[in-house]
C-alpha cells in the first residue's frame, strides 16, 4: 500500500534490534485519516468474506481494528485483554504470549461471551515480527470454535518468520505493507512489492 509506506519512509525511524518506530501515525499518537484508507484497503482485500467479527490484541490494534469494523458494516470489534480485571466475569479462553517488542510473556483472555462457533473471524494487528501473537490469538478463537477467515496486518517484518509461519498454516494473511529491509546504522526500510498495489 503506497500511502502507507511514504508514510513509514517520510515519519518512520529504524532502531537497534530490528525495531521500526512509527508511534507518531500509529501505535501511540493516530492518524485516524490513515486509518480510515487503511480500513478501507483491508476491506478491499477481504471484500470477499463472510465476516461477523473483528479479532485484535490490546493495544495497538483495537483503533486500527474499530476504523476497519466500519467498513465490515460495523461488526464488533473484540479485542484480547492483557490483565485479569474485576469487570469481567464468566468463563474465558485464555493463553500466552510472548511480546517481541516488551520482550514479556502476557497472560492474554477473551470472554467466552464473545466468540463462538457461529462467529467468523477477522483477525487484525498493526505488527507481524515473530507471529507470536498471531499464534496467541489462533489458539483462542480455535478454541471458541469460531473461524478464522483472514489476517490483516498493517506492516510485516518480511525477515522475520511470522509471515511465514502463519501461512504455511493455509490461512489467508494480508500485510499492507511488508518491509525487507530496517537498517539502523544508515536509517534505511525496503519494502517487498505488493502485488495488491494500486499505484
Amino acid at each position: 500500500m503506497k500511502l502507507l509506506e511514504d508514510r513509514i519512509l517520510a515519519e518512520g525511524a529504524v532502531r537497534p534490534g530490528n525495531v521500526l518506530k512509527v508511534d507518531c501515525f500509529l501505535n501511540h499518537q493516530m492518524d485516524i485519516s490513515l486509518f480510515m484508507e487503511l480500513g478501507r484497503e483491508f476491506k478491499r482485500r477481504f471484500s470477499d468474506l463472510d465476516i461477523n467479527k473483528i479479532v485484535t490484541i490490546e493495544t495497538s490494534g483495537i483503533g486500527i481494528a474499530c476504523i476497519a469494523s466500519l467498513f465490515f458494516g460495523n461488526v464488533p470489534v473484540v479485542f484480547a485483554k492483557k490483565a485479569q480485571s474485576i469487570n469481567v466475569d464468566g468463563p474465558i479462553y485464555t493463553t500466552k504470549i510472548e511480546s517481541y517488542t516488551h520482550k514479556r510473556v502476557y497472560d492474554v483472555f477473551v470472554s467466552q461471551k464473545f466468540l463462538g462457533p457461529d462467529d467468523r473471524v477477522l483477525i487484525i494487528d498493526d505488527f507481524l515480527a515473530n507471529g507470536k501473537s498471531l499464534e496467541g490469538l489462533l489458539e483462542i478463537i480455535g478454541a471458541s470454535g469460531a473461524s478464522v477467515e483472514g489476517i490483516g496486518i498493517v506492516i510485516e517484518k518480511g525477515f522475520q518468520v511470522g509471515g511465514e509461519i502463519i501461512r504455511n498454516r493455509g490461512i489467508r494473511l494480508e500485510s499492507l505493507a511488508i518491509v525487507d529491509v530496517l537498517d539502523a546504522d544508515t536509517g534505511r526500510i525496503a519494502f517487498r512489492e505488493d502485488p495488491w498495489d494500486v499505484r
